[in-house]
């Protein structure tokens, strides 16, 4: 019997470096991965497969003796406000977990912890979020409140047939993530933000700490409607650059591609021009993992060690050091650990 974490070949995770393969997961194409010794449960997709065809893992997958086969699965789900664009990996049946992408990034940031999970029984998925997703792109910024943000956490999650589950997010999806499980905290086994303090320990810090107040202008100027064309300007190098060079070159492209579409870049930016939530959001109290980066360049120390005030529930604070903001892409397999030992 095999011990330990099973051991890849042919495509993926070799020797624990991040070499994707076969076709290229920035672009969406199809993506799989063997398993040496492991031979992983039925994986089946919920929703519309983007291309056309539902992948599972069975007997007949065997690639030689021993050696199976599982796939990251690219999924079209279908809500009431339109059709979000998603990955997912793991058997149908297992514990679910639901990903959330910050800005200016996608459901990619989080490949390899959906990978993983997969590998270990549980159903993860991460979504294009609104806007990003170019089947729910809707033009007025008011349609890109706290209120409808949550509203297609918990739309996906039906679809997904998803009645309780695990909840993840980094950066803007870790703010949407707290505000989830500040108002359904009945549909949250656990929840796990990476970057993104508390919306209450970020608000005073913005106030107190002359240090966060001034991270935190970028919030403001953004909206201005001159930020796109800034943005994208000699081939969007503002944008290239806020990933300080953290994040592979080749997912950068691939955001760049995306948010280069027409509408694309309005649409997720639109989600800082949407104004303040209607209510105010008091203490969580899920099972709570936030983990914080020291080189973070958007949240500062004061809001992230206050953070634990405004949990309630089971609280677990980790603090990487020298690490960026870009925490699932620069250290995926450090978060993925810390991930699993939460979850479990």
């Amino acid at each position: 019997m095999q011990t330990g974490p099973p051991a890849l070949v042919g495509a993926g995770y070799v020797d624990g470096a991040h070499r994707p393969l076969l076709g290229t997961i920035g672009s969406l194409r199809p993506f799989i991965v063997a398993l040496k010794g492991v031979r992983p449960p039925l994986s089946g997709v919920v929703g519309t497969p983007k291309f056309g065809r539902t992948v599972e893992c069975s007997t007949k997958d065997r690639i030689t003796d021993g050696t199976w086969i599982t796939v990251i699965e690219q999924l079209a789900v279908e809500t009431g406000e339109g059709v979000f664009d998603a990955i997912a990996a793991g058997p149908a049946d297992g514990r679910p977990v639901l990903l959330l992408h910050g800005f200016p990034q996608a459901a990619v940031a989080w490949e390899h912890p959906v990978h993983v999970l997969g590998r270990h029984g549980y159903r993860a998925v991460a979504f294009d979020q609104r806007g990003y997703s170019p089947g729910v792109r809707p033009e007025r910024p008011a349609e890109y409140g706290v209120d409808s943000l949550v509203g297609d956490v918990l739309a996906v999650a039906d679809v997904l047939g998803f009645g309780g589950f695990d909840l993840v997010g980094h950066d803007w999806g870790g703010a949407v993530a707290w505000w989830t499980a500040y108002e359904h905290p009945e549909r949250l086994r656990t929840l796990t933000v990476v970057s993104t303090p508390h919306p209450r320990a970020l608000a005073d810090a913005m106030k107190t700490d002359e240090d966060q107040h001034m991270r935190s202008a970028y919030m403001t100027e953004w909206r201005s409607s001159t930020t796109e064309k800034r943005m994208l300007a000699d081939n969007a190098d503002a944008l290239r650059r806020m990933f300080e060079w953290k994040v592979p070159p080749s997912r950068v492209d691939e955001y760049v591609r995306r948010l280069s579409e027409p509408g694309a870049l309005t649409a997720a930016l639109n989600w800082y021009r949407a104004g303040r939530p209607g209510g105010r959001i008091e203490h969580v109290t899920v099972p709570t993992m936030y983990v914080w980066s020291t080189e973070d360049v958007a949240f500062g120390s004061t809001a992230a060690l206050d953070t634990g005030k405004w949990v309630k529930g089971r609280y677990r604070f980790e603090m990487l050091e020298d690490v960026s903001h870009w925490v699932p892409e620069q250290v995926p397999e450090v978060l993925t650990s810390l991930l699993l030992e939460h979850l479990s």
